[in-house]
Protein backbone atom coordinates (compact mmCIF):
# COMPACT_ATOMS: atom_id res chain seq x y z
CA UNK A 1 0.00 0.00 0.00
CA UNK A 2 1.20 3.09 -1.08
CA UNK A 3 1.88 6.09 1.87
CA UNK A 4 -0.98 8.35 0.41
CA UNK A 5 -3.46 5.57 0.32
CA UNK A 6 -2.32 4.92 3.87
CA UNK A 7 -3.02 8.64 4.79
CA UNK A 8 -6.17 8.85 3.19
CA UNK A 9 -7.55 5.61 5.05
CA UNK A 10 -6.40 6.82 7.94
CA UNK A 11 -8.03 10.47 7.81
CA UNK A 12 -11.23 8.51 6.79
CA UNK A 13 -11.02 6.30 9.47
CA UNK A 14 -10.79 9.86 11.85
CA UNK A 15 -13.81 11.78 10.18
CA UNK A 16 -16.69 11.83 13.03
CA UNK A 17 -19.98 9.66 11.85
CA UNK A 18 -22.36 12.20 10.58
CA UNK A 19 -25.11 10.35 11.89
CA UNK A 20 -23.58 10.47 15.59
CA UNK A 21 -26.46 11.64 17.56
CA UNK A 22 -24.91 14.24 19.72
CA UNK A 23 -26.38 17.14 22.37
CA UNK A 24 -23.85 19.79 22.72
CA UNK A 25 -24.41 22.17 25.64
CA UNK A 26 -26.39 25.59 24.03
CA UNK A 27 -27.45 27.96 25.73
CA UNK A 28 -31.25 28.65 25.43
CA UNK A 29 -30.24 32.04 23.51
CA UNK A 30 -27.92 29.77 21.29
CA UNK A 31 -30.87 27.26 20.95
CA UNK A 32 -33.30 29.97 19.85
CA UNK A 33 -30.93 31.69 17.71
CA UNK A 34 -30.75 28.35 15.70
CA UNK A 35 -34.56 27.79 15.75
CA UNK A 36 -35.36 31.45 14.31
CA UNK A 37 -32.37 30.72 11.50
CA UNK A 38 -34.23 27.33 10.49
CA UNK A 39 -37.43 29.38 10.53
CA UNK A 40 -36.61 32.35 8.74
CA UNK A 41 -36.32 30.10 5.56
CA UNK A 42 -39.39 29.94 5.24
CA UNK A 43 -40.09 33.56 4.99
CA UNK A 44 -38.56 36.22 3.92
CA UNK A 45 -35.86 34.44 2.89
CA UNK A 46 -35.98 32.56 -0.19
CA UNK A 47 -33.57 30.01 -0.60
CA UNK A 48 -33.04 27.90 -3.74
CA UNK A 49 -32.31 24.90 -5.17
CA UNK A 50 -28.97 25.03 -5.44
CA UNK A 51 -28.25 27.16 -2.07
CA UNK A 52 -30.31 24.09 -0.28
CA UNK A 53 -28.08 21.25 -1.98
CA UNK A 54 -24.80 23.33 -0.97
CA UNK A 55 -25.97 23.90 2.73
CA UNK A 56 -26.81 19.90 3.10
CA UNK A 57 -30.08 19.38 2.13
CA UNK A 58 -31.47 17.36 -1.03
CA UNK A 59 -33.73 20.13 -2.09
CA UNK A 60 -35.51 23.22 -0.54
CA UNK A 61 -38.37 21.01 -0.08
CA UNK A 62 -36.08 18.42 2.28
CA UNK A 63 -34.92 22.08 3.86
CA UNK A 64 -38.35 22.86 5.09
CA UNK A 65 -38.92 19.23 6.12
CA UNK A 66 -35.26 19.09 7.86
CA UNK A 67 -35.90 22.17 9.36
CA UNK A 68 -39.02 21.34 11.02
CA UNK A 69 -38.01 18.20 12.70
CA UNK A 70 -34.20 20.04 13.42
CA UNK A 71 -36.29 22.97 14.96
CA UNK A 72 -38.67 20.49 17.19
CA UNK A 73 -35.76 18.80 18.87
CA UNK A 74 -34.00 22.21 19.12
CA UNK A 75 -36.71 23.07 21.62
CA UNK A 76 -37.20 19.89 23.43
CA UNK A 77 -33.13 19.37 24.12
CA UNK A 78 -33.27 16.95 22.06
CA UNK A 79 -29.84 15.33 20.23
CA UNK A 80 -29.34 15.88 16.88
CA UNK A 81 -26.46 14.36 14.40
CA UNK A 82 -23.81 15.91 13.17
CA UNK A 83 -24.68 16.63 9.68
CA UNK A 84 -27.82 18.13 11.44
CA UNK A 85 -25.75 20.34 13.94
CA UNK A 86 -23.72 21.10 10.42
CA UNK A 87 -26.69 22.47 8.62
CA UNK A 88 -28.47 24.41 11.30
CA UNK A 89 -25.27 26.51 12.29
CA UNK A 90 -24.90 27.22 8.17
CA UNK A 91 -28.26 27.76 7.91
CA UNK A 92 -28.10 30.27 10.21
CA UNK A 93 -24.80 31.70 9.64
CA UNK A 94 -26.59 32.52 5.47
CA UNK A 95 -29.56 33.16 6.53
CA UNK A 96 -28.75 35.25 8.82
CA UNK A 97 -25.82 37.61 7.51
CA UNK A 98 -27.32 37.36 3.33
CA UNK A 99 -29.23 40.15 2.07
CA UNK A 100 -29.91 38.49 -0.98
CA UNK A 101 -31.10 34.97 -0.07
CA UNK A 102 -31.42 35.62 3.77
CA UNK A 103 -33.02 37.78 6.44
CA UNK A 104 -29.83 39.93 6.10
CA UNK A 105 -31.17 43.46 7.31
CA UNK A 106 -34.77 42.46 7.91
CA UNK A 107 -33.18 39.68 10.44
CA UNK A 108 -33.56 41.94 13.72
CA UNK A 109 -37.29 42.90 12.88
CA UNK A 110 -38.36 39.72 11.94
CA UNK A 111 -36.98 37.24 14.33
CA UNK A 112 -36.89 40.62 17.10
CA UNK A 113 -32.64 39.52 17.78
CA UNK A 114 -30.34 42.40 17.70
CA UNK A 115 -27.90 42.34 15.11
CA UNK A 116 -24.71 42.59 17.13
CA UNK A 117 -26.06 39.85 20.11
CA UNK A 118 -26.88 37.56 17.38
CA UNK A 119 -23.17 37.63 16.19
CA UNK A 120 -22.39 37.26 19.67
CA UNK A 121 -24.45 33.81 19.83
CA UNK A 122 -23.04 32.62 16.34
CA UNK A 123 -19.59 33.09 17.72
CA UNK A 124 -20.34 31.71 20.58
CA UNK A 125 -21.89 28.55 18.84
CA UNK A 126 -19.03 28.35 16.66
CA UNK A 127 -16.58 27.69 19.21
CA UNK A 128 -18.79 25.17 20.91
CA UNK A 129 -20.00 22.81 17.79
CA UNK A 130 -16.13 22.80 16.53
CA UNK A 131 -16.04 19.37 18.15
CA UNK A 132 -19.38 18.42 16.91
CA UNK A 133 -19.69 19.48 12.93
CA UNK A 134 -18.85 17.70 9.80
CA UNK A 135 -16.30 19.66 7.62
CA UNK A 136 -15.80 19.65 4.37
CA UNK A 137 -18.21 17.86 2.02
CA UNK A 138 -18.14 14.69 4.52
CA UNK A 139 -21.73 15.82 5.70
CA UNK A 140 -23.62 16.05 2.25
Amino acid sequence: MTESRSCARATIALMPDPEELVTPELTDAERYVLNRGLVEWGGPAHCTEAMAIAMGFRSVGDLFVQADRMIDALEQGRPLSRRDWTRALLATEIVFVSDVLGSGQEWPITTGLDDVETLRTLRGLQIKLAAVIVRRGAWT
